[in-house]
């Protein structure tokens, strides 16, 4: 029972460090838009000496970089992570086929993510980063790539609630009529036993 509350413990931290890494990558381009619209006092004279256009895709472009940077690294860590909570369940829990089944998909789509679409966007992020108007094609796939990593999140949402299911919901391993076999004894047919 403690190892199904610290499965599914270990399942809720990981569910919520990606909900506050997209946090912190939407937060990192609302922070540029937010320096360049609204800077401080002291700001706003060194970007009113440089100028607001040449800035803006420098800015663009940290901010970019920042979250390409925090996805590489959430990468690695959730791959760490879902072996981590894999090797849990096989060694340390006495769990069925269907969760760790469950979580060897979460460990191949970890694994997916960071070796094929995070370096993709990278790659495409990279070469659209200066460009004025990128190709329709570029464009596109960006877009395509950007579904994909959605995707992908969302698939070990679902993995994550079937599994938090399992674990939750599961019943315990004592036997049903463990309880009847314990009252057998104090039955009246029984009154020979321990006397």
């Amino acid at each position: 029972m403690r190892t199904r509350r610290i499965a599914c413990l270990l399942l809720g931290l990981w569910l919520g460090a990606g909900l506050w890494m997209q946090w912190l990558a939407t937060n990192n381009i609302d922070s540029v838009n937010s320096l360049l619209t609204r800077p401080s006092s002291d700001a706003a004279v060194y970007l009113k000496s440089l100028g607001h256009a040449p800035i803006q895709p420098l800015a663009h472009y940290l901010a970019e970089e920042q979250n390409r940077s925090l996805f590489e690294t959430w990468g690695m860590a959730q791959i760490a992570v879902s072996a981590a909570f894999f090797f849990f369940l096989l060694f340390g829990t006495r769990q069925g086929k269907a969760p760790l089944a469950l979580a060897l998909l979460l460990f191949l789509v970890a694994v997916g993510e960071r070796a094929v679409v995070i370096p993709q966007m990278n790659m495409v992020g990279r070469s659209t980063d200066f460009a004025a108007d990128p190709s329709h094609r570029i464009r596109l796939l960006r877009e395509a790539l950007n579904y994909g990593y959605l995707g992908a999140e969302l698939v070990k949402w679902i993995l994550s609630a079937g599994l938090a299911g399992f674990l939750i919901f599961q019943r315990s391993g004592r036997s049903l009529d463990s309880r009847h076999q314990v009252d057998v004894v104090d039955k009246a047919n029984y009154r020979h036993i321990d006397r």
